[in-house]
């Protein structure tokens, strides 16, 4: 059954000899039990040390100790991990493995010599690429046949020296198992990729939102508490002057802007929040609470837009009445707002100021926000007077968001 290995931290970064290999960050990845293998080897180690003859401390048994001991390292060393042993030095040690294995079937007379040879090839299949693997295993089976047809002779049975030659097959086991594993690994640092990609994602969302609210929060206060200010400075100047009537007209202004101000917070909370209602609905109620009522014409086949475009727009239309409020008191305002296949607008014109216009001159920040707006919606925005038409000398913002 799959065995999950974690990889150690310290391990995140491949040596510069290992192949693909080890796999990156703390995932698990699934391996072979290693008290399987472990055991696979023991077994082999002691069937041979039980069952190959003759071994002994001289003449032909003294060979045949020494390749045994040759053989089971290694066998042993196939525990070793691939980060530790380059592949050129693993090629020389499997090379040296395969023709003490075939040796060891050649010294010997009986016993299971031949299973170092067949888990040898497994291991090189595993170990190796492709191409030197196959012939490394061409090799061993090649050494083991001839060994195995020069001691029993052309007069013995084919199928007994034959069998030196199938002891490369297990190669091809070897092979499909690395292949198993590097789509394990490939599969799991794609899917390592892909978090840091959602991370990364995340971490733009949460900057792009800060952006959002700081506009939102330059809209609401920047304009009203420096008009606000002013309007206290003049307060506190006049008083000098005791001219009470100033006075008390400059108090009377911070004491508007001040409710507006209130008004614009209640809005801001409104368009901040994900579960508004949708857009024609908020536009009615925001020119309703403004003071045009009726002033909202939609034509076009009305859709639920994304919550982000819903927001936007409405900080727009409210940046676009207070606008109006400050610069064209008194004026008509009509909001129009269009649903077209590929896009949709809004637009809202003010007529010409009826009543007293404030003194000065807005920061210009106001409609920068409104561009910064429909630019993360991939939208355009024209604001300016009416050049002709039926509507010249008017003042109008159009923001136009593709679908």
């Amino acid at each position: 059954m799959p065995y999950l290995r974690p990889v150690p931290a310290d391990q995140s970064a491949p040596h510069p000899g290992a192949d693909t290999g080890e796999a990156t960050g703390e995932r698990p990845v699934p391996e072979q039990d290693p008290r399987v293998q472990w055991a696979a080897t023991i077994a082999v180690i002691v069937a041979g040390a039980l069952t190959i003859r003759p071994m002994g401390l001289s003449g032909q048994g003294l060979a045949v100790a020494v390749l045994f001991v040759v053989n089971a390292a290694s066998l042993l060393a196939r525990r070793l991990p691939e980060h530790r042993v380059p592949p050129r030095l693993a090629l020389v040690w499997l090379t040296l493995g395969v023709v003490a294995a075939a040796a060891l079937i050649g010294v010997s007379s009986s016993g299971t010599s031949y299973l170092f040879a067949f888990f040898l090839a497994g291991h090189i299949g595993y170990r190796l690429e492709t191409r030197p693997a196959l012939v490394l295993a061409g090799l061993c089976s090649l050494l083991c046949g001839a060994v195995l047809y020069l001691s029993l002779g052309p007069e013995q049975d084919p199928l007994a020296w034959t069998f030196g030659l199938a002891t490369g097959i297990p190669v091809l086991i070897g092979i499909v198992n690395r292949t198993q594993r590097r789509a394990v690994r490939a599969a799991i640092e794609a899917a390592g990729s892909a978090e840091r990609a959602a991370r990364a994602e995340a971490r733009t969302a949460v900057l792009t939102e800060r952006g959002r609210i700081a506009r939102d929060v330059h809209d609401v206060l920047a304009h009203s508490l420096a008009g606000i200010n002013m309007q206290l400075e003049l307060a506190d100047a006049l008083i000098d002057t005791g001219d009470l009537n100033k006075v008390r007209e400059a108090h009377e202004k911070a004491h508007d802007l001040v409710k507006e101000s209130l008004k614009q917070a209640q809005w801001t909370v409104h368009a901040l929040r994900e579960d508004t209602l949708p857009l024609p609905q908020s536009l009615a109620a925001m020119l309703a609470s403004s003071g045009h009522r009726d002033a909202l014409t939609v034509t076009g086949t009305e859709r639920r837009l994304p919550a982000k475009v819903v927001q936007n727009l409405l900080r727009i239309a409210q940046e676009a009445l207070t606008n109006a409020a400050r610069h064209a008191p008194g004026g008509a305002v009509d909001v129009e707002l269009t649903f077209a296949a590929a896009s949709t607008t809004l637009r809202i014109r003010n007529r010409p100021a009826t009543g007293e216009v404030g003194a000065g001159a807005g920061s210009g920040m106001g409609l920068i926000g409104m561009r910064e707006r429909v630019a993360l919606l991939g939208g355009t925005l024209i604001a300016g007077p009416v050049a002709e038409g039926p509507y010249r000398g008017d003042w109008q913002v159009e923001a136009v968001i593709p679908q």
